[in-house]
């Protein structure tokens, strides 16, 4: 009887986290690629280089960062890997020739401001960290 009852709560407690998570973190865009919203599945096909456009055919540049709480955040979250996970499927795709690994910078500040420059660019940082110059994007 105790076994199921902890397996509920576990499984609970991991669906709490990352809704709690996705709320935490954004999905920030260039104001140049005039989007407004963006479907969970198209961030993480963007994110693991599953796909290098949107739906729109419009071809986007993920940009990451290094590692951390807000990257790992964003992993649970959106991708459903951890660190290891993500970066070794990345190198998957680099050794195959398919893709370039995105581009990680040190600091959510580093990706706004990269986000903000480039026309094409498309990041993630904490709700709370100021994001003059970027799009917020709603994810649906």
């Amino acid at each position: 009887m105790k076994k199921p009852i902890l397996i509920l709560l576990l499984v609970t407690g991991a669906w709490v986290f990352a809704a709690r998570s996705q709320a935490q973190m954004v999905i920030i865009a260039n104001v140049d690629l005039k989007m407004e919203g963006i479907s969970k599945a198209e961030v993480r096909d963007i994110f693991t280089g599953a796909s290098a456009t949107l739906r729109s055919g419009t071809r986007v540049k993920p940009i990451l960062l290094k590692r951390g709480a807000a990257h790992d955040e964003f992993l649970a979250a959106f991708i459903g890997e951890k660190d290891s996970e993500f970066r070794s499927d990345w190198m998957s795709l680099l050794f195959a020739g398919k893709m370039f690994m995105p581009p990680s910078l040190d600091s959510e500040a580093d990706i706004v401001e990269f986000v903000a420059k480039h026309s094409s660019a498309i990041g993630y940082v904490h709700k709370a960290t100021p994001h003059k110059g970027v799009v917020v994007l709603a994810v649906n």
